[in-house]
């Protein structure tokens, strides 16, 4: 398994990058090269700038493409539903060039601006999905379920400090279904610190929700849990909190936290053992 489909399979449920390309502050620009201290100096540059010229040109191109890294690690439950959690580090890395976000779950292309709204595109892996038996002994005898690539589309509007959004996704493969969220998101930026708190339901075709949460007759007779059939409709509903300290003009510091929320036919769901899902994150970023 890659490192971006590891991650896109045990990062779940807290956006980890939208969190790196929302942040906003002013890049830093390549410094100016020494002057030459004589005229042989200026026929003959010493290793020094020239240095600083190539790694400065390379710098300004990761500035110009709003490169972000970051590390950092997330608490979060084992699978869906669990009442186990882990600490999962993380390395992260993502770009903006012009209208092409370049995350760990994919590719995202801003294809409409206008007044606020915008309208994107995007393909890659579908971040939280996939699941493993040996992530838990409640899940023996249900099988794996594989991650999923996936393709969708979402429209936002902002107004001042307000996000109001809703996207669409598809997976192909894994569950083969349909994802769809609404939520809105709202952020303050004091001094050196920024704000956000967001709210989001999830909604969920049958085909993703009986993959996830429910029992065939196999499965029930393998892991001992009852038959169960999940429909279509909402899955969950989270809110979450974050604050951002930003040390220098580079170097940041992001703490977040979440609560998710499981309904419907996933909350009845016998695999599920706790449908009160909280998760944290804490990871130092630097932007170039």
């Amino acid at each position: 398994m890659s490192l971006t489909k590891h991650f896109s399979t045990r990062l779940r449920h807290v956006a980890v990058a939208t969190s790196l390309s929302a942040i906003t502050f002013l890049p830093l620009q390549a410094g100016a090269a020494e002057p030459y201290d004589n005229e042989s100096a200026a026929a003959t540059p010493s290793a020094a700038n020239v240095d600083e010229r190539r790694f400065g040109r390379i710098r300004q191109k990761l500035s110009d493409w709003n490169v972000m890294v970051a590390a950092g690690a997330m608490y979060q439950p084992k699978y869906e539903g669990s009442d186990e959690y882990e600490l999962v580090p993380f390395p992260m890395v993502s770009a903006t060039i012009g209208r092409l976000t370049i995350s760990p779950g994919g590719l995202d292309v801003d294809v409409l601006e206008a007044n606020g709204f915008k309208v994107s595109v995007k393909g890659g892996f579908e971040m939280g999905g996939g699941r493993k038996e040996e992530d838990s002994k409640h899940l023996k005898g249900l099988g794996d379920i594989d991650a999923s690539a996936m393709v969708g589309t979402k429209v936002s509007y902002e107004t001042g400090p307000v996000e109001l959004y809703a996207s669409v996704d598809k997976t192909i493969g894994g569950s083969e279904g349909l994802l769809g969220v609404v939520g809105a998101n709202v952020s303050h930026h004091y001094n050196a610190f920024i704000f956000s708190a967001g709210a989001s339901a999830t909604f969920a075709d049958e085909n993703y929700m009986h993959t996830y949460f429910g029992v065939t007759a196999v499965q029930s007779a393998r892991s001992g849990l009852r038959q169960y059939e999940a429909g279509a409709g909402l899955k969950r509903y989270d809110i979450e909190a974050s604050v951002t300290y930003m040390a220098t003009e580079n170097w940041l510091i992001r703490g977040q936290v979440g609560v998710g929320f499981l309904a419907g036919d996933a909350k009845d769901s016998p695999i599920v053992q706790k449908d009160v899902q909280p998760s944290g994150m804490l990871f130092v970023g630097y932007r170039f």
